[in-house]
């Protein structure tokens, strides 16, 4: 019963195991960032993937039969890929524009993927992705910081000030001072408090919005400053 053959051995829970504790980590840094889908989720999913890959290798080893029943073990495997889109489709969500979930929603994929090589009998791999996962979530952002800094870019703002105050004229030569240029203004009211305006601002120059944002926190009114509108990188992630 616990034999190789029947695939319910010591080397198929170790599978398990190296699926719950590496897909445990990548959700551990999706928790730490306050993510939707955190450590539960991707342990849930990568331990689930591994489990549907070791049900497709050994599950079906009863009704073999060489001459009239064949398997084809990756079709399970190919399902899950499939199916795990739909728990990425409910992290992803747009609110105002703005697309976020994106990254969240890619991990779980990837711990999923993860999952499967467990379970197929390849911890290396699986290993070796752990660790390019978190290669790319904390090398890449100051790569590309690095990389974008004394370029022409254009950037997107959120800001949500009091409305009657006269906040706008200060909030564009605040802008303009700090190298960039506007070149998209869109204004709407606050859905939550209808005393603020929610003013949407596409730049474009060689500012830094790490310095600006703080700068236009500063103005007596300001609620709130942030990144993006159309695609902000940090609630992607």
């Amino acid at each position: 019963m616990w034999g190789e053959p029947s695939g319910q051995g010591w080397t198929q829970v170790l599978e398990l195991a190296a699926a719950l504790v590496l897909c445990s980590v990548i959700g551990l840094e999706r928790t730490l960032r306050r993510k939707s889908a955190g450590m539960r989720t991707h342990a849930i999913v990568g331990m689930g993937a591994a489990l549907f890959v070791l049900v497709s290798k050994y599950g079906f080893t009863d009704v073999l039969d060489p001459g009239r029943v064949v398997l084809d073990p990756s079709r399970v495997a190919a399902q899950v890929v499939s199916g795990i889109g739909f728990v990425g489709a409910g992290i992803i969500f747009v609110r105002r524009d703005a697309v976020r979930g994106l990254t969240t929603a890619a991990a779980v994929w990837i711990s999923a993927s993860v999952g499967m090589a467990c379970g197929a009998g390849l911890p290396v791999l699986a290993g070796f992705v752990t660790a390019a996962y978190f290669v790319i979530v904390y090398a890449y952002p100051p790569l590309i910081r690095r990389l974008q800094s004394g370029t022409m870019r254009e950037e997107s703002i959120t800001v949500r000030y009091a409305d009657g105050h006269g906040l706008l004229r200060s909030i564009l030569a605040t802008a303009t001072g700090h190298g960039f240029a506007v070149t998209h203004v869109r204004t709407d009211r606050d859905e939550d408090d209808h005393s603020l305006v929610v003013l949407v601002l596409t730049l474009r120059g060689r500012g830094d919005l790490r310095v600006l944002i703080p700068r236009l926190s500063e103005i007596d009114g300001v609620r709130e400053t942030r990144a993006g509108f159309a695609l902000d990188d940090d609630e992607a992630d």
